[in-house]
């Protein structure tokens, strides 16, 4: 993971970060949520359990890379199902936007993957 970015951004750049994965993970949870507790929902609801998923995963930060390229296939298959509006292509034009720039400092990623300090 650590060879997919050079560093993990912190400060401004972080919270920016920070914000858009919580913005994306909220939405893609609300949308898988939302479909399940109506009774006459249209379409097939795999993708948009799929999103949920992958959204808790953009909610805390792990594995973004694969995550935000999951959501661009995700959002991808609701719109040619038929079962998306333009709300599809937004968040999937910000979960690819996360699978290229990456989690930032305030992510699991960060953590697991991040620079290590070695003591001597």
């Amino acid at each position: 993971m650590q060879r997919l970015f050079s560093t993990f951004a912190d400060g401004w750049p972080g919270l920016g970060l920070l914000i858009q994965r919580l913005v994306t993970g909220i939405l893609l949870l609300f949308h898988g949520i939302v479909p399940l507790s109506q009774l006459s929902a249209a379409g097939p609801l795999m993708p948009q359990i799929a999103g949920a998923v992958v959204g808790l995963f953009l909610l805390v930060g792990l594995w973004t890379p694969l995550a935000g390229a999951l959501v661009v296939v995700i959002e991808a298959w609701i719109a040619l199902t038929g079962a998306g509006n333009e709300l599809s292509f937004i968040v999937a034009v910000l979960g690819g936007t996360l699978a290229l720039i990456g989690p930032g400092a305030w992510s699991i990623d960060a953590r697991l993957f991040g620079r290590k300090h070695i003591a001597s």
